[in-house]
């Protein structure tokens, strides 16, 4: 439902001309939606003028509108101005203060500060943006979403000082305050007309869809992103970007269904215990009991071992010479984590040989034997089936399912490990020196553990866009049970 107004004559190589609506007659427009459907969200764009400004902001009080994405076109991509300073001003003092969400570029977001009196920022790194995102919300807006396009950074997070370098675009939402850093690919597109105004668009959409804040600008980006990247490529100048890229009717915009899996409702508690398990805490903390690691690094060898039958099945699962060859470098990948845990134990007096029996050993002997003497006993009794259970699962999907569910199976060994050390490094509460666990930790955030992840994900996302809305749901239980395998398999081992 629209209220119009302005027309432009304009294709994709520029605006020809602007015929402004009488703001009497946006008035009667905006009167006609109201009195028949109520919208629960309102999104203004071009306002073009102050007369027009000074109608919007009466009839949103008229109507007590709380909810307002506001997208201030200000600043037309050649850097000229499209509204005059006495509508700067009517929109700074009219309408921000009843803003619930702001939208400016980084030029119109100079420009709200400077006439608004507010230092000017020079950005160098990601966070000056939020610098400005801070002082514009003190001109009325509850929230700010400082639109990145404009300024590419480097993945340092500095900016790009030559076309070679644009390697992200980051978009910066603050609020209740709080910063929120959304990072996207820098795409180097001329397909980019009207990306603001979709963007604000789909905020308002997902917001009047019951999303909040934080998760309604998240999906909007991801949805202009994949708009941009999958553009028709029409015009001879700035095409528009390609808004039925989701008309498949998957829950996720190409390229994100890990983004996505991992958010869902109904993933997230689970993935939570899984990295913020107290066997997880204990590494980082270093309080980890010593003989809680050994046990645990014999067991994951064990674990190891059918990992990489799976990865080695799944390279006899795939159809194409790429497939096959990523399963094969994950085994690669897996002999060398393998290795690590041979060192490992060495430092603790384990053989190499001592390892490769304990499975052998542990099913006979620990299950009769050691039952009826320690408490260490009936833990093995519940343990050993946990580690077996786990990997006879993950081998049974690689049987009975295919390619993509074997993958999603692994993912949550592949994909957690190298979310824990990220998390673990990154934690101002994790024990650096002197901690027994700490090299342990920074196996999972060298460079071949990024390789090895990347090249995963790249191909389960090129795979996660082709199947069917109920498909997706087979995956996630399939990933769901997985990682409560991972808790079963950390619960083996007491972590104090």
């Amino acid at each position: 439902m629209t209220a119009t107004t302005a027309l432009t004559a304009q294709n994709t190589t520029g605006v020809a001309d602007i015929h402004h609506i009488p703001p009497e007659f946006v008035r009667k427009q905006i009167d006609a939606v109201f009195s028949d459907i109520h919208p629960g969200v309102v999104k203004t764009g071009m306002l073009a003028s102050a007369r027009t400004i000074e109608m919007v902001a009466q009839a949103l009080k008229d109507y007590k509108v709380e909810a307002l994405v506001l997208d201030p076109v200000m600043v037309a991509t050649t850097g000229s101005q499209l509204l005059p300073s006495k509508a700067v001003n009517e929109l700074r003092t009219l309408l921000l203060p009843h803003t619930f969400i702001l939208t400016p570029n980084i030029p119109e977001a100079k420009l709200l500060m400077s006439d608004g009196g507010k230092e000017a920022v020079d950005i160098r790194r990601v966070e000056d943006l939020e610098v400005i995102a801070r002082r514009i919300l003190e001109l009325g807006p509850k929230w700010v979403l400082v639109k990145g396009g404009h300024v590419p950074f480097k993945k340092d997070g500095t900016i790009a000082t030559t076309p070679e370098e644009r390697e992200m675009v980051v978009d910066l939402l603050f609020g209740e305050g709080q910063a929120t850093i959304i990072e996207s690919p820098y795409i180097d597109s001329s397909n980019t007309h009207g990306t603001g105004c979709s963007l604000a668009s789909a905020i308002a959409s997902n917001l009047s869809r019951g999303l909040k804040p934080v998760e309604a600008a998240k999906a909007a980006c991801r949805y202009v992103g994949a708009g941009i990247k999958s553009a028709p490529g029409y015009g001879k100048g700035n095409g528009p970007i390609n808004h039925f890229h989701s008309m498949l009717t998957l829950p996720f915009a190409p390229g994100h269904f890990l983004e996505y899996l991992l958010q869902r409702p109904d993933v997230a508690p689970v993935w939570q215990d899984y990295i913020n398990h107290p066997f997880v805490l204990g590494l980082g903390s270093g309080e980890l009991p010593l003989e809680s690691f050994k046990g645990y690094l014999i067991q994951d060898y064990l674990y190891l071992i059918h990992f990489a039958r799976a990865n080695a099945l799944a390279s006899y699962k795939a159809k194409n010479i790429d497939d096959i060859q990523a399963g094969a470098r994950l085994v690669s990948h897996i002999h060398t984590e393998m290795n690590l845990h041979i060192e490992y134990c060495k430092e603790f007096g384990i053989s190499k040989e001592e390892i490769q029996a304990t499975e052998e050993h542990q099913g006979a002997k620990s299950l009769f034997h050691e039952l009826s003497h320690t408490y260490i006993g009936f833990q093995l009794l519940i343990d050993l089936p946990a580690c077996t259970a786990y990997t006879r699962y993950v081998l049974d999907i690689g049987q009975s399912e295919d390619w993509l569910a074997l993958q999603i199976a692994l993912a949550p060994c592949l994909f957690g490990y190298g979310a824990i050390a990220k998390q673990l490094q990154a934690d101002p509460r994790t024990k650096k020196e002197g901690n027994t666990y700490w090299l342990w930790i920074m196996n999972y955030v060298v460079a071949d553990d990024a390789q090895a992840l990347q090249t995963e994900s790249a191909l389960i996302e090129q795979k996660a866009i082709l199947q069917s809305p109920a498909r997706i749901e087979e995956l996630v239980k399939i990933f769901i049970h997985a990682t409560k395998m991972e808790i079963g398999f950390w619960e083996m081992f007491p972590s104090s």
